[in-house]
């Protein structure tokens, strides 16, 4: 095999370019020329002519890749001149055939020195170079923070699955000091043992096997199937045809009324179906949302700090601004009117154009419940300033102490008190199946209401959410189930009352526990659980700690909280994840986990902790 050089160098502005070709007949015909552009790491060479004449005396190809070059293939083409392309990846572009029986092989070439070498696909040693890289993709998805299933989740992962090889563990791992991963980092019931309720799954089942309903003698006689649950079932599949297809891109319609009629028989107050969307749990509502109020990068949203960080990332993947307004850790994280005006009237003052408030309640991760007097202000505040109330109301079931007010009954309350002031106050409210005493997170279910919104802005919400065609169908159906379960008589009633109530009373009591628990640990402060699933300590460190956090380029609650996994296997997450008030220091936990093994596995190491880094 060989090829003919010109006389000319064969070195181009890159370096020296070596020609491969598995034929035995010359490649080039005297009178070809090549002309080609080469790129090398995203970088563009400068324009390179190549004329090949064929010699007298035959040149052999080099010697750099040996019988691989013997290897590669000939291609009939020639390089002609070359449209810009500017690409990390070396090119020779515009390969065309030129009524010339012989070729240049040209694919794939790369060097990771000064050469630039044309030869045979992947015959450097060197990776291929990424089309994309962590400087060249969208970097608000890079810029936006996710802590809940960040690096101690991802951590404690690894965790499980050494655990889940068995002892003793696989060189070069060492044995863990815990026999258990304890994931209480999110609130993820059915992970932590939270049993399903027997009535949902029971018409789910039906509802993906449709075929069972054909043997409704076994269902009921053999299974344990209530008539209730046959009856539901066929309800659901003769409005959806089939969880296996697409649904109205708001959600199925009658399962749009169920949720009204849910809505109406808590507040009181009518619901409108065609205001409700169904949603792929309800941080896919919150999304939505955000979508289309975030206009622009001066879009500014007042988020609760401590707050749960889907609201921040959505607001970084919009590159629209998060201002921040504290909750009041003193009076059991309530809300502060004149810190949420202040927080306000600081940002218009910047030039941020505040658009809407998130309120989570009961919430999240600070598991307060709000009064009526702090549902209140927040509705005050948006009608004298004109922003949207965006009312996260999951947990709503959850709660432990005084009762759930939720936003629409309370502005449809101050609606009658006061005629006019609160007639044009918009407000969002979301519910979900992921929480609650259903706990059905893989399902992804949730809806969304609107309230007092512009039809025009209402079509635009429409057409956004149909640009994802429909919410799992499965979710949809789910969703209805939840606000519309059994009924005092029906069949299916004394089990789903039994199981329903069964999960409040051990959340309560698990949460119960673990406050007991953190208030007897020295330098940790907790309020009494009110609701949702999380306890949110404040946490105070010996100085010694926080010093070994800082050397180790931490925060130090996240210092506390990789230590605390390390150590027991309960993974949990810094408040610095969350956002809290300077100068403090807090962790999330849930109290889902059954048992109290893994509380005292906490309680033994903090004490370890603080007289290790005692000063």
């Amino acid at each position: 095999m060989v090829i003919r050089p010109s006389p000319r160098s064969l070195t181009g502005p890159r370096g020296r370019l070596s020609l491969t070709n598995s034929c035995s007949r010359p490649c080039i015909p005297r009178s070809a020329k090549a002309t080609w552009r080469c790129y090398s790491d995203g970088a563009q060479s400068s324009e390179s002519l190549v004329a090949a004449h064929i010699a007298e005396t035959p040149f052999p190809v080099s010697s750099a890749y040996g019988s691989a070059a013997r290897a590669s293939t000939c291609v009939p083409v020639v390089a002609a001149p070359a449209a810009s392309a500017p690409h990390p990846v070396m090119h020779a572009r515009r390969i065309y055939s030129a009524g010339v029986p012989w070729a240049l092989n040209l694919r794939d070439f790369r060097t990771p020195t000064s050469k630039t070498t044309l030869g045979r696909r992947n015959m450097s040693s060197t990776p291929r170079l990424h089309t994309l890289n962590k400087n060249n993709i969208n970097q608000y998805v890079v810029n936006a923070k996710y802590a809940v299933r960040g690096e101690l989740p991802s951590r404690a992962e690894k965790y499980r699955q050494q655990l889940a090889k068995g002892y003793p563990p696989t060189p070069p791992e060492e044995m863990l000091p815990f026999h258990e991963v304890i994931f209480a980092n999110i609130g993820n019931p059915q992970h932590l043992d939270q049993k399903p309720i027997t009535f949902f799954r029971q018409v789910l089942s039906l509802l993906e096997h449709p075929e069972l309903l054909k043997h409704e003698d076994v269902l009921v006689n053999q299974l344990g199937y209530k008539i209730d649950v046959i009856d539901r079932a066929r309800w659901l599949l003769h409005e959806v045809t089939s969880v296996g297809a697409y649904s109205q891109s708001a959600g199925v319609g009658r399962i749009r009324e169920s949720i009204a009629r849910f809505i109406e028989k808590r507040d009181g107050y009518p619901a409108d179906p065609q205001s409700i969307y169904l949603s792929a749990g309800a941080s896919a509502g919150v999304m939505t949302v955000l979508q289309v109020l975030c206009a622009s990068p001066k879009t500014g949203v007042l988020v609760p700090i401590p707050q749960y960080p889907l609201y921040t990332a959505t607001l970084a993947l919009l590159n629209a601004q998060c201002v921040p307004y504290y909750l009041e850790e003193s009076h059991e994280w309530a809300t502060d009117h004149d810190a949420i005006g202040k927080a306000l009237q600081d940002a218009k003052a910047q030039g941020t154009d505040v658009r809407a408030i998130v309120v989570i309640n009961p919430g999240n991760p600070t598991g307060q419940s709000l009064s009526a007097h702090d549902v209140e202000s927040v509705l005050e505040l948006a009608a004298e300033n004109n922003i949207v109330v965006i009312a996260d109301e999951v947990y709503q079931t959850n709660v432990f102490q005084g009762e759930f007010h939720s936003f629409k009954k309370t502005l449809r309350e101050l609606q009658k008190k006061q005629p006019g002031k609160f007639d044009k106050v918009e407000l969002v409210s979301l519910h979900s199946t992921s929480k609650g005493m259903v706990g059905e997170c893989g399902h992804r279910g949730g809806y969304f209401e609107l309230i007092n919104f512009d039809p025009e802005v209402v079509a635009e919400v429409y057409k956004l959410v149909s640009i994802s065609l429909c919410p799992p169908v499965v979710g949809q159906c789910l969703v209805e189930l939840m606000v519309n379960p059994p009924q005092e008589g029906d069949p299916s009633y004394p089990l789903y009352k039994k199981e329903y109530d069964g999960i409040f009373n051990g959340l309560h009591e698990r949460a119960t526990a673990l406050h007991k628990a953190f208030t007897e640990m020295e330098g940790v402060e907790c309020n009494p659980p009110q609701g949702a699933m999380y306890l949110f300590p404040t946490i105070h460190l010996p100085p010694k700690a926080v010093e070994q956090a800082k050397k180790e380029g931490r925060a130090p609650d996240e210092f506390y909280a990789f230590r605390l996994l390390d150590a027991t296997g309960v993974c949990v997450i810094p408040g610095s994840g969350f956002g809290q008030k300077p100068n403090t220091l807090h962790f999330r936990t849930t109290f889902l986990a059954p048992g109290t093994d893994w509380v005292n596995r906490i309680t033994k190491f903090h004490k370890e902790f603080m007289d290790e880094f005692r000063s």
